[in-house]
């Protein structure tokens, strides 16, 4: 399936392989990314910051923990723009991760890891102690504000003095009430005539995933551990700010925002 289908309802499961051993691992991170450039066109703009900030503070050759890494977004970004860096993708999801490991096949720079991020004891799979930098997007909002800050406190350890977190996602000022309102309204309108178009969105993705021979069983044990999308939070660019400098980082602000989310640095 081409990068020009992937995120339409032309797409079909048939189309992305009929096996594990001819399954296009790349069509399928593509149509993940369509898919989620559906809710978010402006993604490919907060990952650019993304990665003008870790060159910015760290460098050109980072270290990298990609946090909740699902299919390996980030990662592909992070080599192509930096072909010296080296990744540990994170997740839970089995079927992310097995297009994100077909995806990332023989690149010895990438590693993948299984853990829950609610664990305890999670770091402990991780194969290093210490990042140049954690990055993570549209993810963290799948938790909590209790067991996000126990996350933030993890991870703050597993950050190198210098290094960096950067957490981009859904960031609500609950105190605008009515800007937050006519914001969705508007957002929601556009996303309704994108869907006229063709886009796929999160619940015909996974359908579509679903079928396909090689992500079938993933798929399935995905949704016996998930359920249907978790019941999380979405605190303010402050909270995050605040709770990041009280697990240990120096300092933290928004690097980049839109009218519904934002991109959060942490310096330790």
């Amino acid at each position: 399936m081409s990068e020009t289908v992937a995120g339409t309802r032309t797409a079909t499961a048939a189309g992305m392989g009929t096996g594990t051993a001819g399954t296009d691992w790349q069509a399928w991170q593509q149509s993940w990314d369509r898919q989620q450039e559906w809710y978010m066109p402006d993604r490919e703009e907060r990952f650019r910051v993304m990665l003008d900030m870790v060159e910015a503070t760290v460098g050109p050759t980072p270290r990298v923990l990609d946090l909740a890494c699902g299919t390996g977004s980030i990662t592909d970004r992070l080599l192509r723009r930096f072909p010296d860096a080296r990744s540990t993708g994170v997740d839970l999801d089995p079927a992310l991760l097995t297009i994100a490991r077909g995806s990332f096949a023989g690149d010895d720079r990438v590693t993948f890891v299984t853990a829950d991020l609610t664990a305890p004891d999670w770091t402990g799979a991780l194969p290093h102690t210490e990042y140049d930098a954690v990055l993570t997007a549209t993810a963290l909002h799948w938790l909590r504000s209790g067991p996000l800050a126990t996350l933030y406190g993890q991870l703050a350890r597993l950050v190198r003095d210098g290094g960096v977190l950067m957490n981009a996602d859904r960031m609500i000022d609950r105190t605008t009430p009515r800007i937050n309102a006519a914001e969705r309204a508007h957002r929601h309108a556009v996303m309704d005539r994108a869907k006229e178009g063709g886009a796929v969105d999160w619940a015909e993705w996974w359908a579509l995933a679903a079928a396909d021979p090689a992500l079938a069983g993933p798929t399935a044990r995905r949704f016996e551990i998930y359920g249907g999308h978790a019941d999380g939070e979405t605190p303010s660019l402050q909270w995050h700010a605040e709770t990041l400098r009280s697990a240990g980082f120096g300092e933290a602000r928004a690097v980049w925002s839109s009218p519904s989310d934002g991109l959060l640095l942490a310096l330790k």
